[in-house]
């Protein structure tokens, strides 16, 4: 008799909350119920299990690789796990364990413990597998791979500034390139990553729309304008995110510390710049770095864009002080951000004026055998209006884009595809025993993207009521 009250009792109670929950469903289709906005401090307060991940490129990718995370305060001591990647979970047994540098950071949100390792003597070539945690909690094992003594093939990803939106409409993105080029060995990151420079919200948007491809493809971000943050007496610092967030190599000027490095990838040379100050100061630092270097090919990368894009923009003093050295170097490729639009040039030579006779055009040569192709994009949705410029050969607005790199020996395949991963500007840069280089572009590339007026939405149906 027991049982069976019991029974009808319960019965009559899920009846009762089915019931419930029907009205209610039926009552939010006419009044919906209020619902309360996650705030930033919520979503992405730190814990004890290990968050931000970043698998960042050290100085010497065959056999260094840098870790860096966050954790909540009360983990004061922890620990990076490496082993040689194997074929089943042997792994475990035969991981290392190296201590963590940690250090405490107050953000407007929280205060946070983040953490770092450097790892040394990797083998080339080589699988690892690795873990951090504090010795209790741990992070999931993630993969990456060690550039090979001589890696004469491989890819890479490029991003424009990300900056806004980031988690709602620049992880699509990020995810999308992912998609296209699985196996690409690092991501380069053009600068203004964020909006905010001292914002932990956006930081955290940043890290949540990469999620584990932070920690599992080589990270290699520079600093834009919007890294910089404001001191006390109102001249621009490095946000103090940057230093806590990324553990990049030391081997640029000291002024600038984790952003002005440079690294070799196989048989490439990239300098990574910060172009918000000390502009001068980099300029000799490169010329000693490039004077030094037997790369077949030379990359760089910073913001802020030596030919510009976007109306009414223009950085002549970057340009005076910096081009000249990428003409006497024969820098093959700059990649950079800033103008939230897309832009790419031939290769452009040093600039000598042309002449009909002995009277002066007012024009100059651009293009030649040894000049440089510069890029500029955005992989955001913040866009900017277009100013045509005549070095520009493929220009876009309103398009979000990624780019995908391949060198091959003395090829470099260049590929910038929109945020739904169709081709829209490629071109293929070979270069001949002598170091002289030819420029082809890609076929069948889609029309040139201007900004759309007034675009209507998508008239799709909603799913039925149940």
């Amino acid at each position: 008799m027991r049982n069976r009250f019991l029974w009808q009792q319960t019965s009559c109670l899920i009846f009762t909350f089915a019931s419930s929950m029907a009205a209610v469903r039926a009552h939010d289709g006419d009044h919906p119920h209020p619902v309360r906005k996650l705030a930033a401090a919520e979503a992405y307060a730190p814990g004890l299990a290990p968050d931000r991940i970043v698998l960042n490129i050290g100085d010497d990718p065959t056999t260094t690789a840098n870790l860096t995370w966050r954790t909540s305060t009360e983990v004061r001591e922890a620990w990076a796990e490496i082993a040689e990647g194997t074929h089943g979970p042997e792994l475990i047994s035969r991981s290392t364990q190296l201590p963590a540098v940690s250090e405490a950071l107050l953000t407007d949100l929280n205060t946070a413990h983040f953490h770092s390792v450097k790892i040394r003597n990797l083998k080339p070539g080589t699988c690892y597998s690795y873990r951090v945690g504090d010795g209790v909690n741990w992070s999931e094992w993630f993969q990456f791979r060690t550039a090979s003594d001589n890696a004469q093939s491989f890819s890479f990803l490029y991003f424009g500034d990300a900056q806004n939106d980031i988690l709602s409409m620049w992880s699509r993105v990020v995810r999308e390139a992912y998609r296209e080029a699985p196996k690409a060995s690092f991501m380069i990151h053009a600068g203004d990553l964020i909006n905010n420079a001292q914002s932990d919200g956006e930081w955290g948007e940043w890290f949540q729309a990469g999620s584990f491809l932070h920690a599992s493809m080589f990270c290699v971000p520079v600093a834009g304008n919007h890294e910089q943050a404001k001191q006390p007496d109102g001249t621009p610092r490095l946000s103090h995110h940057w230093r806590p967030s990324f553990t990049l190599p030391e081997n640029g000027i000291a002024d600038l510390p984790e952003s002005c490095y440079h690294f070799e990838y196989g048989n490439v040379l990239f300098l990574c710049l910060n172009s918000n100050e000390k502009i001068k100061e980099q300029a000799a630092w490169m010329e000693k770095v490039l004077d030094g270097s037997h790369a077949t090919w030379v990359i760089c990368t910073f913001h802020h864009p030596i030919f510009s894009t976007a109306k009414d923009r223009d950085n002549a003093s970057l340009r005076e002080a910096w081009k000249p050295i990428f003409d006497r170097y024969r820098v093959d490729l700059v990649l950079q951000g800033h103008d939230h639009s897309y832009g790419r040039t031939a290769l452009v030579g040093a600039e000598v004026p042309l002449t009909l006779g002995n009277v002066p055009t007012g024009l100059n040569r651009m293009d030649g055998q040894d000049g440089t192709v510069y890029v500029v994009s955005v992989s955001g949705p913040k866009m900017y209006n277009l100013q045509d410029q005549p070095v520009m050969r493929r220009s876009a607005e309103d398009t979000q884009l990624f780019q995908v790199i391949h060198i091959d020996g003395n090829q470099l395949k260049f590929e910038a595809r929109t945020a739904i991963g169709e081709l829209y500007d490629g071109f293929l840069l070979t270069k001949d025993a002598q170091g002289h280089r030819s420029l082809k572009v890609s076929e069948g590339l889609m029309p040139e993207r201007r900004r759309e007026v007034n675009p209507k939405p998508l008239e799709v149906g909603g799913a039925d009521a149940k």
